[in-house]
């Protein structure tokens, strides 16, 4: 039994609350025990430049931590004027996981940013983001739908993610932050609700994982991201 109480293939508690910002297109609370992240979605009229003239769209994320979303208090990152590479890396795999689920096509010549925000860090905010990202990304979508600016399905799938390591040598899903610093191997998994692996980042922190342990913990994500999805359709109700 973890510290937590919970059993090795168990989500912490989980609420994915939909509609909590009054002028977003789409917005989302997703909460994973105590990591909290405040996910909105913005419908802009236009397509990046790169898309000029293609009759396609696109989605983007952007992705930040407030100042007291830790222990300690950190400082913003445009007081300091630029971006680590910690934060471009996580906004890049959020906008990959929603656009893997996105026909641009349907969209047309528009753009859809996606911004996370974190609240509250006690571990796995960039598979908070992902998860509550695509129900804000689905509410913005539904906006557009019932306002007549698209008539084609945009949205062609579920996508969620979940953090997996193997703890004390254990496989463990869903770690928290206690689990995640003391981790012998990390791993964030991203899956389309029908299965399909987008993204898989692992990594060995201390000795070389085994294929046997790859598997362990590929099992463990899709029980979780099944029951993850399965919230997502509550949301969306």
């Amino acid at each position: 039994m973890r510290l937590s109480n919970r059993a090795a293939d168990a989500l912490r508690a989980v609420t994915l609350e939909p509609g909590v910002a009054a002028h977003a297109e789409g917005s989302c609370l997703v909460k994973f025990g105590m990591t909290h992240v405040l996910v909105t979605a913005s419908l802009e009229e236009k397509a990046p430049p790169f898309l000029k003239g293609s009759g396609k769209g696109w989605v983007t994320a952007e992705y930040g931590m407030l100042p007291r979303s830790t222990h300690d208090r950190m400082r913003r990152e445009a007081a300091a004027g630029k971006q680590s590479g910690r934060t471009q890396e996580i906004q890049r795999l959020v906008g990959r996981s929603l656009r893997a689920v996105c026909d641009f096509s349907a969209l047309g010549e528009r753009q859809i940013v996606i911004d996370c925000d974190v609240l509250q860090a006690d571990g796995g905010t960039r598979t908070a983001a992902i998860t509550g990202g695509f129900v804000a990304l689905a509410q913005c979508v539904g906006f557009m739908q019932k306002t007549g600016l698209i008539k084609a399905p945009v949205i062609k799938d579920h996508v969620a993610a979940i953090s997996c390591g193997i703890v004390k040598g254990e496989a463990m899903l869903d770690l928290d932050y206690s689990e995640d610093s003391t981790a012998e191997t990390d791993a964030n998994f991203v899956l389309t609700g029908a299965g399909g692996l987008v993204e898989i980042q692992g990594t060995a922190e201390g000795a070389p994982f085994s294929e046997e342990q790859l598997a362990d913990l590929l099992r463990l994500a899709r029980k979780g991201i099944g029951e993850l999805v399965a919230l997502q359709k509550q949301a969306l109700q």
